[in-house]
Parts: C-alpha cells; structure tokens; sequence
C-alpha cells in the first residue's frame, strides 16, 4: 500500500512527464494544480526522489523566477544546465533567458484518475 507522500510523488510525475521539450515549470505552479498542501516544497522533494525514474524531466522544473536552483541534485550539477540547453533554453548564471516565452502551465491539462 503506497503512502500519502508516495501518492502525492505520483501526481507531480504526471504533471511533470506532460512539459514539452523545450519548456519549463515551477514548483509552486505544479502545486497550485495538484492542490498539494505542503506546496512548492513538496514538489521539490518529489523531483529530488525521482531519479530512479528516468522518464521524469525533472530538469524542466524550476523555481518561480526560472533559477535552477534544483541543480544540485543532479550528477554532475551542470547536468540540468545541459539538459535544458540541449532543448534550445538559454541559461546565464543559472538564470532561464526568456522565461516568459518557455513557461507552460499544467491548467489546461487533465489528469486521468
């Protein structure tokens, strides 16, 4: 029987494995369409557990200002910063360029239960 935290991670892999290539989210917006209480932080640790899933892009979540500041669970830290680029973003100083323009939002999209 899977816990509420295990749950919850499922959701926010949904959620996840839906960005397109080449666009990003934040980890509150991800919260705001789960309705996760824990919020943004809850998101995070999801992402920081889901390595042993490798068709989860976690590289595409961010915070809400487009830092990557989830860098550091990757191996090696760069790894997300390559990834991203490889999708045609550009990053400066751990900075999404043209945030605005590669932001897409999970509120038009609906879960299967």
């Amino acid at each position: 029987m899977k816990t509420e935290k295990e749950n919850y991670f499922d959701l926010v892999y949904q959620v996840v494995r839906l960005i397109p290539k080449g666009r990003v989210t934040s980890y509150g917006v991800i919260a705001n369409y789960l309705g996760l209480k824990s919020g943004a932080r809850m998101v995070g640790y999801a992402m920081n557990a889901c390595h042993a899933q490798p068709d989860v892009p976690a590289h595409r979540v961010v915070n809400r200002n487009g830092l990557l500041t989830g860098k550091h669970h990757f191996s090696p830290p760069e790894r997300m910063q390559q990834l991203l680029e490889s999708e045609g973003i550009r990053i400066v100083n751990d900075k999404i360029q043209d945030f605005e323009k590669h932001f897409w939002s999970p509120n038009e999209i609906k879960l299967e239960d």
